[in-house]
């Protein structure tokens, strides 16, 4: 395995408090990244922006719009966790599918491969750039587009489950499962979209908890209590 593409819950990264950040998780995942980085992985970053905003809640707002500022959202997320990497150790860059003079580049397959052959951790923010696309959509998008070998899937939930845990305490959750089945039984893993995308392009996923240990460097590893999702 070469290239990893990890997609951060916003509302993970928030901790306990369901809102902004919490500098603890954010510093525990950059050290599980960093020891990736070590090991000679190059690793992308998508992160989810329901820490700061969760505009379909709304009927007030138009649909366009609040997906725009959704956008912006997963952007002000890669910033900051882009500075905590940087503080521990690791060199950053961050990539929009628009311009953002002064914050971050624009995104072309081109520039992130240069940024990875660097050795850089690669923050793809802004979704696709456009509406009515989730960042499950990008993280598959831009996994394909980067060639990465698989999808890492850090979540608040430590895997796939037949039915909702919180609701069904008897919810069975899948050790290994296909892009197919889950499509196929409207299981929660990423949007429909995003899973039809994955399996047309034979993308694999882990799935798993962002909050235990290591959680990250085990799913990698693949000695990880979480599910995969197989191609």
């Amino acid at each position: 395995m070469k290239r990893v593409m990890l997609k951060l819950s916003g509302e993970a990264l928030s901790g306990e408090k369901k809102t902004g950040f919490d500098e603890d998780t954010v510093r525990t995942v950059a050290r599980d990244v960093s020891g990736l980085v070590k090991q000679g992985l190059e690793v992308g970053i998508v992160i989810g922006g329901g820490n700061f905003w969760r505009g379909r809640t709304s009927e007030s707002i138009d649909r366009t719009k609040a997906d725009q500022i959704g956008m912006l959202a997963t952007v002000m997320n890669c910033i900051f966790v882009s500075e905590i990497f940087r503080s521990e150790g690791m060199m950053t860059s961050i990539l929009t599918p628009f311009e953002i003079e002064g914050f971050t580049k624009l995104f072309s397959k081109d520039r992130a491969n240069k940024y990875f052959s660097k050795g850089q951790v690669v923050f793809f923010a802004g979704g696709t750039g456009h509406p009515y696309f989730s960042t499950d959509t990008g993280v598959v998008l831009r996994a394909i587009e980067v060639d990465a070998d698989m999808i890492l899937l850090a979540k608040a939930i430590d895997g796939v489950y037949d039915s909702d845990p919180k609701s069904n305490p008897d919810a069975r959750k899948y050790k290994s499962i296909t892009i197919e089945e889950v499509i196929e039984k409207k299981l929660q893993v990423v949007d429909l979209t995003a899973s039809i995308m994955a399996m047309e392009n034979r993308m694999p996923m882990r799935v798993f908890l962002l909050n235990e240990e290591h959680s990250i460097l085990k799913a990698v590893s693949g000695e990880f209590d979480g599910t995969e999702v197989t191609v």
